[in-house]
């Protein structure tokens, strides 16, 4: 159990900061006779792939009951929601499937929800490949179709959700879709995707757009102990899953030995890639202690890491966890925040916290609201510290369809029953309600 949350109210947060809840489409969407197919489709269909069996082909079937999670999140009160557009829908009958994020976008402006669309969130069309460097030229045609729909209307907008998982769990470690097992070999995607975010930003700035940024994954890498090999094991750690995504985009170079193991003219690519943006988004949830190999393959949050990595990931103690088995640590996210303003200065845009979440199980969840307490005050503490941070979105409004593991992690403020597809708010969604309340 998460200790009891503060009783003191969280602290006022400056003036126009964002509050909203995020998801992607995949994951809610369902209705998948109305898009071609993923590599998520093709993915879950292959038998032992998700934990549970299943597939996302209803998932919350968020298409065709938008208007009661919109009505959701209207009585929630947040400012912005943060959803994503399916690629392969775009793609379906003639482009028709972009009439459904039309409609969404109507229903969310109607209500007063600011619609913050993700344009990638790993559901890339089946038949396209992040190992292909054309696959990043499509993407940002494909950006531009959808910027000329909804840009009257949609103002704030996020390229690629975190590279760096898709990158790792798809290509590396073969645990997501696509499935592939390559380890550094898998590097050529995570610069297709970097080089797509720059095109898309070049795409976005044509269609008018002033409001850009990215979701990347950060989370602080603690060696396992001061011992050299521990302390080496977890800067190159923290080199994979930081500052290979980030340092390309907001200084323009990749960390030292990277670059050359990059495919393509590089120093051209890197021109696109570092684009200005507005915003910098983080997903956070939780940090990693990381230490030298130990020879074995192990499990890490459900993943399976294979011992020939060069660092192996280590039980953070003392602390609590999450159903998912992730470490509860909010002053880390402090940590974090503050790592990144020292570590790029005036190179780092405003921040947005994109995603922040847990999986708990049942209705009355109060370890999510004591999870949620403690982030957002160390959100705050970031924020007198002098990290100029402009907004906080939830992981997320639904449960979901949770990638690999199917159906049993739930990460929702709202629960979804998914034999009658009901929704019922949790305590944590009245919880927020009410904190938003008083911010205001």
């Amino acid at each position: 159990m998460i200790p009891p949350m503060a009783t003191n109210p969280i602290p006022p947060f400056p003036a126009g900061f964002l509050w909203g809840v995020s998801t992607s489409a995949h994951q809610i969407e369902g209705a998948a006779d109305e898009r071609l197919p993923s590599v998520w489709d093709t993915f879950t269909a292959e038998p032992g792939r998700v934990k549970d069996g299943s597939t996302a082909a209803v998932a919350c079937d968020h298409y065709h009951r938008y208007p009661e999670d919109v009505a959701l999140l209207s009585g929630l009160g947040v400012d912005a929601y943060r959803f994503s557009v399916s690629w392969p829908r775009t793609r379906f009958d003639e482009g028709r499937g972009l009439d459904f994020y039309d409609r969404l976008v109507d229903e969310l402006c109607a209500a007063g929800v600011r619609p913050v669309p993700t344009l990638f969130h790993w559901d890339l069309p089946d038949g396209l490949d992040w190992l292909e460097r054309d696959t990043a030229h499509r993407f940002a045609e494909y950006v531009s179709v959808v910027a000329e729909r909804l840009g009257d209307r949609v103002k704030k907008w996020i390229t690629i959700n975190e590279p760096a998982e898709h990158t790792l769990l798809g290509h590396a470690l073969g645990t997501h879709a696509p499935g592939r097992q390559l380890l550094f070999d898998a590097l050529p995607a995570a610069h297709h995707q970097l080089l797509a975010h720059g095109l898309a930003v070049r795409a976005l700035r044509a269609a008018g757009a002033t409001d850009i940024g990215v979701a990347n994954s950060h989370g602080p890498t603690w060696p396992a102990s001061e011992e050299p090999a521990d302390v080496e094991a977890a800067a190159f750690y923290d080199l994979l899953l930081n500052r290979l995504f980030a340092d390309p985009l907001l200084l323009g170079a990749y960390p030292e030995g990277l670059g050359e193991l990059m495919p393509g003219d590089v120093r051209s690519d890197l021109k696109v890639i570092a684009e200005p943006i507005d915003f910098y988004g983080v997903n956070y949830y939780a940090p990693t202690r990381v230490g030298a190999p130990q020879g074995t393959e192990i499990d890490f949050g459900g993943v399976r890491m294979p011992a020939e990595l060069p660092f192996s990931v280590r039980e953070i103690e003392g602390v609590p966890v999450t159903d998912f088995g992730w470490p509860v640590v909010p002053e880390a996210l402090t940590e974090l925040l503050t790592t990144l303003k020292s570590r790029y200065a005036d190179r780092l845009p405003p921040v947005v916290i994109t995603e922040n979440g847990c999986s708990y199980p049942g209705v009355d969840d109060q370890d999510r609201i004591a999870y949620l307490d403690g982030h957002i005050r160390a959100l705050h503490r970031a924020v007198e510290a002098g990290v100029d941070v402009r907004g906080y979105f939830v992981w997320s409004l639904l449960d979901n369809f949770e990638w690999a593991e199917g159906y049993e992690r739930r990460f929702g403020l709202v629960h979804v029953d998914f034999e009658t597809l009901e929704r019922t708010p949790k305590a944590s969604y009245t919880w927020l309600r009410d904190v938003l309340k008083a911010q205001r």
